[in-house]
């Protein structure tokens, strides 16, 4: 079913942007556009997971200078069943997070600066949980080309400005085609991009939660990272904004709405589900974390008297009482840089 999504839109992607070749050119601007997109398409597939990198700048990490960091990752991973991801680290204040790659064997995950100083180690493994819940529902390869394809169309359009306005070319529709490909595309390619995102964040989120098997952990980092993406400036995502989508929080400015124009659901709504599964599960009454849960499993149970305490934790004896969760502060403040002048320094963010 990934499979089959994944080419219907490149399908569709291919698609806009010969439409958008034809309206500057005619069938010679179509034939051009093609090949573009094709080159494009098996670029991305290779490729797009280090452009994406690249372009927010991402730094490689590993045990060594970013230990805790790098052992919630893998602790996660394991739990998952899935082969230890590329970890990077991102200097940027805001806090937020995303995966990519094209497949569990060549995944990457991607966290701020910002998340590692301003949410708990619990918090942050319900993060990065739900990134390598991406990476095992294979949506970052489909998350990932439609980036790169999205904003290849939107600069496409922009070029219908210098391109599609000259009488000698072989524009069928003139002016009028010029305003369609510089408006209408990008938009068209930008609905596509929104849809892919908004039906795998839930699902995401769900087996996000059975990995780490807090649903609480989810629901506060989620909270914590929308109040403050709607403060922090992130220049980077603002450069690209084709790569919004990958993030676990739309990390641009002005986002509110669970709407047709969001590129993320509501945080409340994702918030309210989790919750709905705290209450199902019964993890936040002092109970340990509750196993990950086989894929396609059909209901989840509650936790038993023994089992894991997550990451951090060892087994919650049957009959004793465990640490009940602290209520984060209304409005965290952030610790100081634990990575120094350097983002990938020695000291990790707990330490």
């Amino acid at each position: 079913m990934n499979t089959l999504r994944t080419a219907m839109l490149l399908a569709v992607m291919t698609a806009l942007f010969m439409g958008v070749g034809y309206l500057i050119g005619g069938s010679g601007g179509m034939m051009i556009a093609f090949l573009i997109a094709a080159a494009t398409n098996l670029f991305s597939y290779w490729n797009a997971d280090k452009m994406v990198l690249a372009m927010h700048r991402a730094v490689e990490v590993d045990e060594r200078n970013a230990p805790e960091y790098y052992a919630i990752v893998r602790e996660l991973a394991s739990r998952a069943g899935l082969p230890m991801p590329r970890v990077y680290l991102i200097d940027n204040a805001q806090p937020n997070a995303f995966a990519t790659g094209r497949n569990p064997q060549n995944a990457a995950v991607a966290a701020t600066t910002g998340l590692l100083q301003r949410l708990s180690p619990e918090e942050v493994a319900g993060v990065m949980a739900h990134e390598l819940a991406h990476v095992q529902n294979r949506d970052t390869l489909t998350m990932t080309i439609v980036a790169t394809l999205a904003g290849a169309i939107s600069m496409l359009g922009n070029f219908a400005l210098f391109f599609g306005g000259n009488r000698e070319n072989n524009n069928p529709l003139g002016f009028i085609g010029v305003l369609v490909a510089m408006i209408v595309a990008p938009f068209a390619a930008m609905m596509v991009q929104m849809a892919v995102s908004r039906t795998r964040e839930y699902a995401a989120d769900r087996r996000g939660a059975e990995i780490c098997g807090r649903p609480m952990w989810l629901a506060s980092a989620l909270d914590k990272i929308a109040r403050s993406a709607e403060r922090i400036h992130n220049p980077d995502a603002e450069r690209n904004p084709a790569t919004a989508h990958l993030f676990i929080i739309n990390p641009l400015s002005g986002e509110r709405m669970d709407n047709l124009f969001s590129t993320h659901p509501d945080t409340g709504n994702r918030i309210a589900a989790l919750q709905a599964m705290d209450a199902e599960w019964g993890t936040s009454g002092g109970g340990g974390a509750r196993q990950p849960a086989p894929r396609n499993a059909p209901r989840p149970t509650p936790p038993s008297a023994e089992q894991d305490a997550g990451p951090w934790g060892g087994r919650t004896q049957a009959g004793s009482q465990a640490e009940p969760q602290a209520e984060p502060p209304t409005e965290p403040q952030p610790k100081s840089n634990p990575w120094g002048r350097n983002p990938t320094g020695p000291k990790g963010p707990w330490s």
